[in-house]
């Protein structure tokens, strides 16, 4: 059944990436994207599935294809769903990926100190309820 999802595993508790996944609700082009926090229990089954140890995982997750991409390139890849101008984010993939994933290892450090963190995974509102997993 996920292999063909596009999915998005993100943070579930950190304020940014909750900014980031309502973002990408609002300007994605076709709706093809799932998503499920990373502390859940199918975000653990998925990273398990992938080979990433759930219990330090820190990155934001796409996995595309039935392969999964971390950090930068799941940032750029997942800019591919969004509606113009944001897709034009996509062309980062030009930038080097040690220099692409050390910006994104700097912000991910940071973000709970710049944009805080919540208590507890957040609950998807009834309107967008079918998009998570």
């Amino acid at each position: 059944m996920m292999e063909d999802q596009h999915v998005i595993l993100f943070d579930g508790v950190c304020n940014l990436c909750n900014g980031a996944v309502q973002f990408v609700l609002k300007h994605e082009r076709n709706q093809k994207l799932r998503f499920t926090a990373l502390q859940s229990q199918t975000g653990e089954e998925l990273l398990q599935k992938h080979g990433f140890p759930a219990e330090k995982m820190d990155s934001f997750v796409l996995i595309q294809g039935g392969k999964a991409f971390t950090k930068s390139d799941a940032a750029v890849r997942a800019a591919h769903y969004l509606k113009l101008p944001y897709r034009l984010a996509a062309v980062g993939i030009i930038v080097p990926r040690p220099i692409r994933n050390k910006v994104y290892e700097y912000i991910a450090r940071n973000r709970y100190k710049w944009f805080g963190k919540k208590d507890e995974c957040m609950l998807p509102s009834p309107d967008i309820k079918e998009r998570f997993i």
